[in-house]
């Protein structure tokens, strides 16, 4: 019954968008359920009517705004720095997991697993003020390039994403960022590639600490983890800096599944799956994937009715002009 009064008044409204809001999606259940919903969410009087001050969207950022494979872009900056900072360690020529990084050998990088990571952050990410990394991310998104497509990272967002989130901000959605990523990797170009402010980014994160340097204060960043915002941290995240739960939340990986749980403990609420499954224009990846594992919530979102998008059918271009699909 609800169903059918929602769609009768989806079919009554006299309500259209000027123009079609995402050129970028094919017609398709994907689309229309977006569409529909936002309709819905802002006309008073509809089911799924949600007032103005509730209107919380939040989004996964790797492999949900833009690509992640072969590994996690922020990852990736890593290791780069690693290599940038070997002349300073020859300790690390025979010390793993840095001699792995220094040899290219993925493999035994994976091996070592979340110790190892965590190893590498702590090295790259650590010791210098919070402004002395913004100026060295911000570099090197300027300089480096995808080890496969060769062009900037910046450049392998997600068009049919960015267009998204263009449209939900017209309709009254505030669009967060809730990402298993950095906090401070992520806020240095969130801004100017998503539209998304500083303070609505949620991530990871490592302490910092006040100190005094050249008698100005400034925050030296620690070699220990904070937070992290990723599977059951992601509601924890949402709760302690949005204070409400979203309305609007966006995945593509079993670290999303809690966050897109918590979005349907309400009413009215739209949940989706970001489904990578072309191979040709991006990349085709779900269950068995080391990045970005799409299993226990694709089964969930299929027995629940989650919306899930499926990309080589979904949506008619991958990337923004002029990276190459």
């Amino acid at each position: 019954m609800r169903h059918a009064l929602i769609f009768f008044f989806l079919f009554s409204l006299n309500v259209s968008f000027a123009a079609d809001p995402l050129p970028s999606w094919n017609a398709g259940p994907a689309k229309d359920a977006i569409i529909n919903y936002v309709k819905c969410a802002t006309n008073d009087g509809c089911p799924l009517y949600v007032p103005p001050k509730e209107r919380i969207a939040v989004f996964d950022n790797d492999g949900t705004l833009w690509s992640e494979q072969p590994a996690y872009f922020q990852l990736l900056f890593a290791l780069d720095r690693v290599r940038a900072l070997a002349d300073q360690h020859p300790e690390w020529k025979t010390e793993q997991p840095f001699k792995a990084v220094l040899e290219n050998d993925y493999k035994s990088i994976a091996a070592s697993g979340k110790a190892g990571l965590l190893k590498i952050m702590a090295v790259t990410h650590s010791g210098m003020t919070t402004d002395e990394f913004e100026n060295t991310v911000r570099n090197w998104m300027k300089t480096a390039r995808h080890p496969e497509k060769q062009v900037p990272y910046t450049s392998l967002v997600f068009q049919p994403m960015l267009e998204l989130l263009d449209f939900l901000r017209a309709n009254g959605f505030k669009t967060y960022i809730v990402s298993g990523g950095g906090i401070d990797f992520l806020r240095v170009w969130a801004e100017d590639v998503y539209g998304i402010p500083p303070e609505q980014v949620i991530g990871s994160s490592i302490k910092v600490k006040l100190e005094q340097r050249d008698g100005k204060p400034v925050l030296v960043r620690q070699a220990e983890i904070n937070f992290i915002d990723d599977k059951e941290g992601k509601p924890v995240g949402i709760h302690r800096f949005i204070g409400r739960v979203p309305v609007i939340a966006f995945g593509n990986s079993d670290g999303d599944l809690q966050m897109l749980q918590w979005t349907d403990r309400r009413e009215n609420t739209l949940k989706v799956l970001v489904h990578h499954t072309d191979a040709k224009r991006e990349y085709a990846y779900d269950r068995n994937s080391h990045m970005g594992r799409l299993n226990k919530a694709l089964q969930e979102g299929k027995e629940k009715g989650w919306t899930i998008i499926d990309m080589q059918r979904d949506w008619k271009r991958i990337y923004p002009k002029p990276a190459k699909d």
